[in-house]
């Protein structure tokens, strides 16, 4: 067992890294500022690096890499902002992902190239106002009419809405209960009878679109259908694949957290001498360090043990769920050390505090995780209804 990268990986890593704080800091702070996604140039750009679809399959147009390098990158742009770093997640980690397992060739040649190359941009569309956790209780229809098929419902909380420019909608395909009756198919913006809600405005995720998106009879192309009912369990096999790209963006901004207090408790002086010398700040730092090391050894694990298909929902919740509560343990801490200045907007950590809290309620609750955990270790699911 080695616990060092490669020397591709290192300088993979060094790339992207080099790249993010040449390019993407001014850039980021726009984002922030303005609360806009990053522009279709900063996309293109993503693709002229190698950055999009790093592990996609390079019959489709990916570059065939590991999982592994896919997190080495995303984590270094996503250092200097998750929003800037959001398109590399979702083309690495996003539900493009379900498209390159399970759908027909068709879609796969038609889509994932375009995605590769940053001309398209896909989200996951999931939740609904009675269907969040509790995703099996979802309502938005989908029937197959001869060549077509024809969606109606309303969905919320989809990271993306408004801006992606194609939507991986879970539906109801049938009439069987629960997870039974779930498909899932492709949409494009701009197809007749979507609509979205107005842009929802949350703590953090500047940067990152949301909306309600609402589908009024919309029909696409039977070939757009990626799985029919009974297609959940695969839909989730491939959603954790996206809690590790969740994870990687939880660990990124706690270590951007941690670097920056690291210095700062260097330079500032109290009492006549620098922070560090006291036991208290020397303790709080090892206490963030411990964690971020144990963070990322969680996810390389999963994602290694994921190179030759998708993760195990056991590896992937016990590392998305310590990395989330970790995050917001890291940040919390680093706010502490800097005191005023790390509560001030004029400097970086209150933005990662409110970045770093919501990715533990995005893609799949901490608690939620904790009994997908419970689950794996006595072999059967549990059931949260009332008996």
């Amino acid at each position: 067992m080695d616990f060092s990268l490669s020397e591709d990986q290192t300088a993979l890593q060094a790339t992207a890294k080099r790249f993010a704080e040449a390019e993407l800091v001014e850039i980021a702070r726009e984002v922030e500022e303005n609360d806009q996604p990053p522009s279709p140039a900063v996309v293109r750009r993503f693709a002229e690096m190698g950055f999009l679809g790093i592990n996609l399959d390079a019959d489709h147009g990916g570059h065939g890499a590991g999982h592994l390098e896919a997190v080495l990158v995303l984590e270094e742009i996503a250092k200097v902002s998750p929003a800037i770093a959001f398109p590399v997640f979702e083309s690495c980690f996003g539900p493009v992902l379900a498209i390159q397992h399970f759908a027909g060739e068709a879609l796969k040649r038609r889509v994932i190239p375009d995605v590769c190359r940053g001309e398209m941009m896909i989200a996951v569309s999931m939740s609904e106002p009675d269907a969040g956790s509790a995703l099996t209780d979802l309502k938005t229809r989908a029937v197959v009419r001869d060549d077509r098929v024809v969606i109606r419902g309303q969905k919320r909380w989809c990271s993306g809405a408004g801006h992606a420019d194609a939507y991986v909608v879970y539906c109801r395909m049938s009439d069987a209960p629960g997870a039974k009756g779930i498909g899932a198919v492709l949409v494009e913006k701009g197809t007749d009878g979507l609509t979205f809600g107005a842009r929802e405005r949350h703590m953090g995720f500047r940067g990152v679109a949301s909306a309600d998106m609402f589908f009024d009879d919309v029909e696409v192309p039977a070939d757009n259908l990626i799985v029919g009912a009974g297609g959940f369990r695969q839909l989730m096999e491939a959603f954790d694949l996206e809690r590790l790209g969740n994870t990687t963006m939880s660990l990124a901004i706690a270590q951007s957290a941690f670097d920056h207090v690291l210095g700062y408790v260097q330079e500032r002086r109290q009492f006549g001498k620098p922070l560090v010398d006291f036991q208290a700040v020397q303790l709080s730092l090892a206490e963030m360090k411990m964690k971020l090391d144990a963070a990322r050894l969680l996810l390389y694990r999963a994602v290694v043990n994921a190179e030759a298909g998708l993760p195990s929902i056991a590896d992937s919740s016990i590392a998305k769920c310590f990395a989330n509560e970790m995050v917001r343990e890291v940040t919390g801490k680093a706010m502490q050390l800097m005191g005023g200045y790390g509560y001030s907007a004029s400097y970086p950590i209150e933005q990662k505090m409110r970045d770093g809290w919501g990715w533990g309620i995005a893609g799949g609750a901490i608690d939620i995780q904790k009994v997908n955990i419970a689950s794996s270790l006595v072999g059967r699911r549990f059931s949260q209804r009332a008996v």
